[in-house]
């Protein structure tokens, strides 16, 4: 079975899973935040799903940070449609800068890296591979 991470934000959500075997973190969309639940019902009709894993935005020293009450509604609402889906928090510090970073030395063109869209799939890969990586120790 698959893990499947977010990246939530108020206006786009970046979503990234594994394959089967939960070996490879590979960006998957970004999603209207309205569009998820939808998206969410087509896609665990032909995949099975693990795991969610949901990056939580804390600040630098480790507190939540003021757009964390969104993902905190957005994880109740998780467990709540889907609740033989375990449910995974991770730190989220600092996973934009580093998406955003992966993409400039990818070597797209300035315009490309500029996309909020591919910063926030970056970021939800970032996030699952950094769950993945914490189960491994």
């Amino acid at each position: 079975m698959r893990l499947m991470a977010f990246d939530y934000g108020t206006k786009r959500i970046g979503v990234a899973v594994t394959d089967p075997m939960q070996i490879i973190a590979t960006a998957l969309t970004t999603v209207h935040p309205q569009d998820i639940w939808t998206y969410l019902a087509d896609y665990l009709q032909t995949e099975q799903v693990e795991t969610f894993v949901v990056g939580k935005p804390r600040q630098l020293d480790g507190t939540d940070s003021e757009s964390a009450q969104h993902v905190v509604g957005f994880i109740r609402k998780l467990k709540k449609a889907y609740p033989t889906i375990a449910v995974a928090e991770i730190d989220e510090r600092f996973t934009s800068k580093m998406a955003s970073a992966a993409i400039a030395q990818s070597g797209k063109k300035k315009k490309d890296r500029q996309q909020k869209g591919l910063i926030d799939t970056v970021s939800a890969t970032i996030i699952l591979q950094s769950y993945m990586d914490s189960r491994n120790f």
